[in-house]
């Protein structure tokens, strides 16, 4: 949008803000969850004190280079005290009061009990009763709460649950905001974007409602987010095996990072600019098949139950993520359809994605960036059973393909004194080794358009 982009770094605070205020009222006037209408409630006033802060320093210092960037930095840390930290610290101690269902989402309930299964020996995925029954394929119908839907890896962020640590000090959502919070700086610390992309990017993954709202009542998507991003900085930095080691991280969080897990592997060079498939897969396998591996086998049909079925509304127990969006709707309406429904939306959808590829494969970071977050935008509105907080996945996706996009491709990941390499998508090399390259990018002296729209450039570091 040329609009926006005409705009200073401070003028499109007061938009991020303001339209944060805007969210954050209809959530606490129009939210269906009280949960979410109570982060509504304390956030709207620190997103509407920040708008106003930064639109009268747009309006009236604008010329002011100091007095802006004391403004910005107010206005920063307002929103994170006010926005994330404060609604999270009090949702932790109300829940660790007593009542933790009115202020803590399912997801976090859920892996704190895991945690403490597994951390007792004890398999995570086999759901049971108060009695120690194993409800699995029985008749009787269990409580959601009971199934573990999440991968293997999601479980370390509820080991503490079991210690005989303070309680408020075990929330779940505490080790999500620090784990996401230091992935995250890590992550963008390693880009230089020529605009404030970076920012934007932090902001999100810190203070605006895509991060404040879910870290404060849930938060188990964000250490799966963060992880995204560092793999999508690697792949930008040529780090193939950084890459696949942060990809197989996510990947052993939630099958959400799957789609840009497998993905990745059309955009993995290493920094001659050579292809570095293997090298990636084999840092993607060292994680997931250790933590992933065993639990799956030990009960196959427990974890197939949780982590597959369930999640697809197809294990016979009513998931909890129900929002109104045109999938759930339709299965909602016509139960009779919800099976081949799903299988038909799948087909489709593994179709569409193989053509795309062959049509349209991504040739840089941003460009997978961009596929994936309107491929998962797709899914979350198709799915039968799904939450609109999901739309943080696309939204951070869609920011990140703008920040690495603007990014300058690291020197020190090829710079030698060498020609600079540019990049082939993998379908222009169909009976070519996928480690090797090109004669025509091999060219001494031909810089072919590669990566980002651009080169890559020698190392200026």
């Amino acid at each position: 949008m040329a609009w926006l982009r005409a705009t200073s770094p401070l003028q499109r605070d007061v938009i991020a803000y303001g339209l944060s205020a805007v969210f954050a009222l209809g959530t606490l006037l129009f939210a269906g969850i009280p949960l979410y209408r109570q982060w509504g409630a304390m956030a709207v006033g620190p997103y509407a004190a920040a708008a106003l802060g930064t639109g009268v320093m747009a309006r009236w210092w604008w010329w002011n280079d100091r007095a802006i960037r004391w403004a910005r930095a107010i206005a920063l840390v307002v929103v994170l005290v006010g926005a994330t930290l404060v609604p999270l610290g009090l949702e932790v101690v109300w829940a660790s009061q007593g009542n933790a269902a009115a202020h803590v989402q399912p997801e976090v309930l859920v892996v704190e009990h895991a945690g403490v299964r597994a951390d007792a020996g004890k398999d995570p995925y086999q759901v049971v009763d108060r009695n120690g029954r194993i409800l699995i394929h029985q008749s009787a119908e269990p409580v959601y709460e009971l199934y573990y839907p999440y991968l293997p890896g999601m479980i370390l962020f509820g080991f503490s649950a079991g210690s005989k640590v303070e309680a408020r000090l075990t929330d779940a959502r505490l080790q999500f905001l620090v784990f996401t919070a230091a992935v995250s700086l890590f992550a963008l610390s390693r880009l230089r974007p020529k605009s404030d992309a970076r920012l934007r990017a932090a902001q999100a993954l810190t203070i605006l409602p895509t991060a404040a709202l879910p870290l404060a009542t849930g938060g188990d998507d964000m250490p799966v987010v963060a992880l995204m991003l560092l793999g999508l900085v690697a792949l930008q930095r040529r780090r193939p095996v950084l890459a696949g080691l942060a990809m197989g991280a996510a990947a052993s969080l939630k099958f959400t990072a799957w789609p840009l897990v497998l993905l990745a592997l059309w955009v993995t060079f290493d920094r001659s600019g050579r292809r570095a498939v293997g090298r990636y897969v084999a840092a993607v396998v060292a994680v997931v098949v250790p933590v992933v591996v065993p639990l799956a086998l030990q009960n196959p049909a427990a974890f197939v139950d949780n982590v597959v079925r369930f999640p697809l509304g197809l294990a016979g127990v009513a998931s909890p993520a129900a929002s109104a969006l045109p999938g759930h709707l339709l299965v909602s309406a016509f139960p009779g359809v919800h099976r081949p429904y799903v299988v038909t939306v799948a087909a489709l959808g593994a179709a569409f994605v193989l053509w795309f590829l062959w049509r349209h494969p991504p040739r840089s970071p941003a460009d997978l960036a961009r596929l994936c977050a309107g491929l998962m935008l797709a899914a979350i509105v198709l799915a039968p059973a799904t939450r609109v907080g999901y739309l943080l996945y696309p939204a951070n996706l869609a920011l990140w393909a703008w920040l690495l996009r603007q990014s300058e491709v690291p020197g020190d990941d090829v710079g030698h004194g060498e020609p600079s390499v540019g990049i082939r998508s993998w379908s222009d090399e169909v009976g070519q080794s996928v480690w090797g390259t090109s004669n025509r990018t091999r060219a001494k002296g031909v810089v072919p358009v590669g990566v980002v729209g651009e080169t890559i450039a020698p190392s200026s570091q």
